[in-house]
Parts: structure tokens; C-alpha cells; sequence
């Protein structure tokens, strides 16, 4: 029975640029549900991180693009898989409703323990344990609310409130080029709407809000990034979901 081979830091991230300077950062070794994509926004000014992985190596250390300037690192959401390696960074924002956890992120309240174990890698990663994963403090220097605005000098990114997924859910939307980078709460495959303070009338409430927004390209917290057509199709189709006979909606 052959075994994995396992994964040294040097070779954990993987790092695609994109147009209008927009760069993927993600962890190749981690199965495509639980790989968060975390991304990497260009400004004149300085840069912008929306959200930083699992956290078991140094984004910092093994990802030189991430300390070539000043950095804002905005947090979508309190999840353990966006948010490992937000401690890394001093100028951190997160939405006011998941500050807490930011700043405390115990496992039970980022769902790490349901999830993040030795079943979410296709290459296990050099010492992980999963009785020992924790995410460090990390609290926030800013509380972001829905209308806020992530200045990088040559380019604005507006903060849409997302709850559903998430209390402290955002997306981040750049009016000028229609750029969206959604989170958790939208991206091309099934979406979570039943872990640790989840509400699925707030999802739905969410997406209804979202669904006229004037969006060119979506890229997600997981999978491949997608345009308009896609982005109005995912919306129609998990609220069909949510409103055939026999599903109910949270408190209906």
C-alpha cells in the first residue's frame, strides 16, 4: 500500500496571476472543498489579502508576493481555512459580527473541529497533527460594515454584509471593474449552509440582494473563478433549492 508523500513548506503554495492584478493564492495539497482561495489584490498604494488558508505553514515565510508592501488582510469570514495565517499580518479587518473570533479562534467556533483534519489533504502537509491545529489570535484593527470601503489609493473595494453562510460574512466589490470577491457565500460548487451559526434565511436574503449586482468576473473562497451568467445561475438555482416543497426555510 503505497502512502502519500508528504508536503515541505517551500512547495505548499501555489500562486496564478490573473488580470487586473489579481493573484490566486492557494494550497494545491488540500482537496478542492476545503482549499480556500485567497486573494491577492495590487493597489498603488498597498495591497489587499482576502483571507489567508488553512495557516499550518507561514503565508509570509513561503509566499513573497504577500510582503513586497503594505498590506490590508480582510478576513471573509471566521473560518478556519481562511483565516490560519491572519496573525502574520498587523493590519487586519474583519466584519464587526466575527471580531470575537477572530480575536479567540477557538476550533468549535471556526469549524476546524469538523473539519480540518488528515481527510482534507491529497498530500499531507510536513508535521500537521490534528489534535494540535489551532489558529492564533489574530484581532482585528478595523470592523468592517456593509458600505465600508477598502481604499488601495488607485482602486476602492466596497464591503457587501453576506450573512447566511456566516454572521460576519463579506464579499468585497470593486464598482469600476466589476470585480466580486465573494467569499464563502457564493462560488461555483455546493454551498455550506449548515455548519456552526450558519442561517439559511439569511443566506437566501443574501443572495436575492446580490443577485442584480453588476459583477464581470466572481472569484470565490473555493473552486474556479466564473462570470455573470454563472454568477446569476448559482443565485437562481440555491434559492429554487431552498424553496421547493418540502425544504423549509429556518423559522417558516
Amino acid at each position: 500500500m503505497s502512502t502519500l508523500p508528504v508536503i515541505e513548506a517551500p512547495d505548499w503554495y501555489e500562486t496564478i496571476r490573473l488580470g487586473d492584478d489579481v493573484t490566486l493564492i492557494h494550497e494545491p495539497w488540500i482537496k478542492p472543498f476545503f482549499r480556500c482561495n485567497i486573494w491577492h489584490v495590487r493597489g498603488r498604494d498597498r495591497d489587499l489579502l482576502f483571507d489567508s488558508g488553512l495557516g499550518h505553514f507561514s503565508l509570509r515565510r513561503n509566499v513573497p508576493l504577500v510582503t513586497e508592501r503594505k498590506l490590508t488582510c480582510v478576513a471573509s469570514h471566521t473560518h478556519f481555512d481562511h483565516i490560519g495565517c491572519h496573525h502574520e499580518f498587523p493590519d487586519r479587518c474583519v466584519h464587526s459580527a466575527e471580531a470575537a473570533i477572530l480575536a479567540d479562534p477557538r476550533n468549535e467556533w471556526t469549524v476546524a473541529d469538523r473539519y480540518a483534519n488528515e481527510e482534507m489533504f491529497d498530500g499531507p502537509p510536513a508535521g500537521w497533527d490534528t489534535a494540535r491545529y489551532r489558529i492564533l489570535p489574530a484581532p482585528a484593527g478595523r470592523l468592517l460594515e456593509h458600505g465600508d470601503v477598502i481604499d488601495l489609493g488607485d482602486r476602492a473595494f466596497e464591503v457587501i454584509h453576506t450573512p447566511g453562510h456566516s454572521p460576519g460574512g463579506i464579499a468585497l466589490y470593486e464598482r469600476k471593474t466589476g470585480i466580486l470577491l465573494s467569499g464563502d457565500i457564493i462560488y461555483d460548487g455546493p454551498l455550506i449552509d449548515d455548519v456552526y451559526h450558519s442561517n439559511i434565511d439569511d443566506y437566501v436574503g443574501t443572495l436575492l440582494a446580490m443577485r442584480e449586482l453588476d459583477v464581470s468576473v466572481v472569484h470565490g473562497g473555493h473552486f474556479p473563478s466564473f462570470g455573470r451568467v454563472r454568477y446569476r445561475r448559482l443565485i437562481e438555482e440555491y434559492v429554487a433549492g431552498k424553496r421547493e416543497p418540502g425544504c423549509h426555510l429556518q423559522g417558516s
